[in-house]
């Protein structure tokens, strides 16, 4: 069979050679037909290399499937690959960059909308229309009723708004009330301190220290303790309802005008809760304990009578803004007198140290001196003792100093007045003050 189709084959070759050009003949040729005749011509090489059994036949038939299956796999492959990017794309846009293009997208919305003609704004003035009538105003109130007025009315072009699109904002009003708080200072008191020492220190009165802390006792001072100390002498009070300058100033017994002054008012309109300074006014007076009542016999702690001297005795402290800071009453058989710290102390009269030194009984640094009539002083809470023990004192001559040794909280001495040799048994105190 193959050599039958050989030979057929082989005289049907020769005459083609000598045969017309092909692609003249083909261009005679319709299309249809053609492709057609391609056709034929290829499942006939088909058919001839599949029933050929040579290895350049098997080669061609191997190729042309494979050429087949890949012009139709080709397409498929293509196709599932244009799927595969726009399921790619849409992920993308419906994923991590949604956020971005409809923030984008947002800002041309905006930007669109800013770019269009803007709106009159509401309070503007607007152009008059053509032809409009004249402004109408209603004037007077007189007995007749208020008289009609037609016509223009002038108005300033200065204060006239302006219709150029301005926003007009409300201005923000200054409500913040002049106050004094902050006028005033601040100390912490440290050892030693006294009030009329802070009190020096700063210019001011003893008494506006005690009044503007509303302090009870001297003795209450504490070393780490917060002090308010004003500006200048006088009274802080906080306004009240129904507070006016003037009743302020008549109160206090002050001119109105100085209040104005040490505050720096500009307002004269008072506020609840403002604070203010009363330059030279003055509050209620220092408390002063009752003495007790004396008492006959008793021991060591007691009191009775108090023997006569002569003359008059020399005050204990001298100088440093001193002052008493605790009367003789009962538990307290002495007097306690502030100063700063370091003041000279001297004897109240002539007399003999029967003590001069440190003992712990609370009275820390002290001296003990023996008078006349069988009367003795001690003094305690010394800083420094100057007196030695056995030595003879005359009137005024000092024995020490001012300070806070022992049981003290700020610097001041303790003098006690005793009938008898001081803690001994049947001796006993007197007030101090019998003796000035």
């Amino acid at each position: 069979m193959l050599n039958v189709l050989s030979g057929v084959w082989r005289p049907s070759a020769r005459p083609r050679s000598a045969a017309p050009d092909l692609s003249e003949v083909e261009a005679a040729i319709p299309a249809t037909k053609r492709r057609l005749h391609r056709r034929a011509i290829g499942a006939a090489r088909f058919c001839a290399d599949c029933l050929t059994a040579t290895p350049r036949a098997r080669q061609r038939a191997i190729a042309t499937f494979r050429n087949r299956a890949r012009a139709t796999v080709a397409p498929a492959r293509a196709a599932t690959r244009r799927r595969l990017h726009r399921r790619h794309v849409l992920i993308r846009l419906t994923t991590d960059r949604a956020i971005p293009l409809s923030v984008a997208l947002v800002v041309l919305i905006a930007a669109g909308v800013s770019l269009a003609p803007a709106a009159a704004p509401v309070g503007a003035a607007q152009p008059e229309a053509p032809g409009a009538a004249g402004v109408r105003l209603t004037v007077g109130g007189a007995a007749g009723g208020p008289n009609e007025f037609d016509g223009s009315v002038a108005v300033d072009a200065a204060a006239a708004p302006v219709d150029d699109g301005t926003l007009y904002k409300p201005v923000a009003v200054d409500t913040s009330v002049a106050s004094s708080a902050g006028l005033l200072r601040h100390y912490t008191v440290r050892d030693g301190d006294t009030l009329t020492a802070i009190a020096n220190r700063f210019g001011v009165s003893m008494m506006t220290v005690w009044w503007a802390n509303g302090m009870t006792s001297k003795d209450s001072l504490k070393a780490g303790e917060n002090l308010v100390i004003p500006p200048v002498s006088g009274l802080v009070i906080t306004v009240k309802a129904g507070d006016t300058l003037d009743s302020l100033a008549a109160a206090n017994k002050v001119a109105a005008a100085d209040i104005i002054a040490a505050n720096a008012l500009t307002d004269t309109n008072l506020i609840v809760g403002q604070v203010l300074m009363l330059p030279g006014a003055k509050g209620a007076p220092m408390p002063t304990p009752a003495p007790a009542p004396k008492q006959s016999g008793g021991g060591s702690g007691g009191t009775g009578a108090a023997p006569r001297v002569a003359g008059s005795w020399a005050w204990p402290v001298v100088g440093g803004g001193n002052y008493i800071s605790q009367y003789f009453h009962y538990g307290h058989y002495g007097i306690d007198i502030a100063a700063d710290y370091g003041t000279p102390i001297v004897a109240p009269t002539a007399a003999h140290v029967i003590f001069a030194g440190w003992k712990s009984n609370g009275g820390g640094y002290q001296v003990w001196l023996q008078l006349a009539n069988g009367l003795y002083t001690t003094e305690y809470h010394m800083s420094t003792v100057i007196a030695t023990t056995g030595q003879n004192v005359a009137k005024g001559q000092r024995v020490g100093r001012v300070g806070t040794s022992g049981w003290a909280s700020g610097a001041h001495v303790m003098l006690e007045v005793w009938v008898g040799t001081p803690w001994e048994s049947g001796s006993y105190r007197v007030n101090p003050l019998r003796y000035y």
